[in-house]
């Protein structure tokens, strides 16, 4: 609701900021009042955010890590080492049939298991660009 009304208030000042002449805009009123209003509700709603969702959380370590493992966008480290072909082959199917990357490579024979955790390491795969 809060964007929705700051956006109402930025088409106003767009409109309203359109209609002077001469640098004499006798809408200055009216496009002060409607971004003093927007600057009130979005330094309000940054606040209550904090408050009432923001503030408190704690990350569940288990499920962001099981899920990370379970990502399939992992097959992008397999690139290198099996090739696109045969890295979409495994993320095909582990989808298809519901298993991690590392049970699906093993499945097709393309890697041992301890060679996928050596290849595919996430913590590797954020962070700046290495030329």
């Amino acid at each position: 609701m809060v964007c929705c009304q700051v956006f109402g208030n930025d088409a106003t000042i767009a409109f309203a900021g359109s209609q002077g002449n001469f640098e004499l805009n006798v809408y200055k009123p009216v496009m002060a009042y409607n971004l003093l209003q927007s600057i009130r509700l979005l330094g309000d709603a940054c606040e209550s955010f904090n408050e009432h969702c923001a503030s408190g959380i704690e990350p569940n370590r288990e499920v962001i890590d099981r899920n990370l493992r379970n990502s399939l966008m992992l097959v992008t480290a397999l690139n290198p080492k099996l090739g696109y072909d045969n890295a979409a082959r495994v993320a095909k199917h582990a989808h298809r049939t519901g298993c991690t990357l590392r049970e699906a490579v093993v499945q097709l024979k393309l890697l041992s298991g301890e060679e996928f955790d050596n290849v595919v390491r996430p913590e590797d795969m954020v962070g700046p660009l290495k030329l």
